[in-house]
């Protein structure tokens, strides 16, 4: 059985449930479910805790923090940034995509699937996990917020070694969270074309993260899909 997407034997499940966590997210999927029947909400149910499933706890190695969830049909699946397989890529990862290539020379995808980076370790965290077609940050005031910025936390405590990827002003205030001593942030723009150009565009984080997890003994990320 799982919990919009998340197994009852996931490491985070387990987390949860000693942090008093569990009823607060499954009286949060019945309101999802309830507002599913008046409006489109995206992603699936079964995909809205998907990017703890695909990257449970101990497999955590970098942190991209996302906003809310792409509001177009067919393209949110529970990974920050990323969309289905046999969707056009929307234009900020298109942009993360180049920056890849300009930093790794890797070959651009035909995809925009990012579920092979969370295997490798890599949390694709939206701060809010749902939100309505067409409507960006409709869901901004459900408390998803609390229970994301809470798994931040956690993941400053209880790992080490963590690499965290801020980018934009919304994903950089959860800096205070994070303890420098302890683990790696790297902070630039959006890379949305409103901002890329504004520090984003030639940045190099990828291949410093993989410098970093290196100089900590753990196997590199694989960008290239």
């Amino acid at each position: 059985m799982k919990l919009m997407g998340l197994s009852q034997e996931s490491q985070w499940y387990q987390l949860f449930e000693k942090k008093g966590v569990i009823e607060g997210l499954n009286i949060m999927s019945e309101r999802i479910n309830v507002l599913r029947t008046k409006a489109v909400i995206y992603p699936p149910q079964d995909d809205i805790l998907r990017a703890f499933d695909l990257c449970d706890f101990r497999k955590v190695k970098v942190v991209i923090l996302g906003q809310d969830p792409y509001h177009g049909f067919g393209q949110a699946h529970g990974l920050a940034f990323s969309v289905n397989k046999g969707i056009k890529m929307p234009p900020s990862l298109v942009n993360i995509f180049k920056e890849i290539q300009r930093d790794r020379e890797y070959n651009l995808p035909n995809h925009g699937d990012l579920s092979a980076w969370a295997k490798q370790g890599v949390l694709l965290l939206n701060s809010i996990l749902t939100v309505e077609e067409s409507k960006p940050l409709s869901h901004q005031n459900m408390g998803w917020q609390t229970f994301t910025q809470k798994c931040i936390q956690w993941l400053n405590v209880y790992a080490d070694g963590l690499v965290f990827m801020l980018w934009g002003s919304s994903a950089q205030k959860l800096a205070v969270e994070i303890n420098t001593e302890k683990h790696q942030i790297f902070s630039t723009s959006h890379p949305s074309p409103l901002s890329v150009y504004r520090g984003f565009s030639g940045c190099g984080h990828f291949s410093k993260v993989n410098e970093f997890l290196v100089s900590k003994g753990k196997d590199p990320i694989n960008w290239q899909l």
